[in-house]
């Protein structure tokens, strides 16, 4: 029976994964502009709406960091996932060249790599032993 429920909450871990990684796609990633080669998503629309928008944007990516803790991801990459959200809030701040940072550094889209790299250090190695 064990068996049934691990690969249940091995399937249950990808669905949020997957969930999450969407998300910061469209945070980050979501469209591509004519003439420029970097995708932007809607994070950067955010940051272009004064008073809030920055702010809608920290909370999500601060959504997808939370998320993180909850599936058991290590204290020392969820600090690195913090850093990377306070470092585009803090350039976010300036107006323009923040908007371009945010753009091009994608603090959500490192932040999912953060977690599935930390995930997969902490599956347990399958190895096999001779019959």
């Amino acid at each position: 029976m064990k068996a049934a429920s691990t690969s249940h909450e091995i399937a249950e871990l990808h669905r949020r994964l997957e969930r999450l990684h969407r998300l910061a796609w469209w945070l980050n990633s979501a469209a591509k502009l004519p003439g420029i080669r970097t995708r932007i998503g809607l994070d950067t629309l955010l940051g272009l709406v004064p008073g809030g928008g920055d702010l809608v944007g920290a909370g999500l990516s601060l959504y997808i960091v939370w998320e993180g803790h909850r599936l058991g991801v290590d204290r020392a990459t969820v600090l690195k996932m913090l850093v990377n959200v306070g470092v585009e809030c803090a350039v976010g701040i300036v107006p323009v060249l923040g908007d371009i940072f945010d753009t091009v550094f994608k603090a959500d889209l490192r932040n999912i790599a953060l977690m599935e790299q930390a995930i997969q250090r902490r599956a347990p190695r399958r190895t096999t032993y001779p019959e």
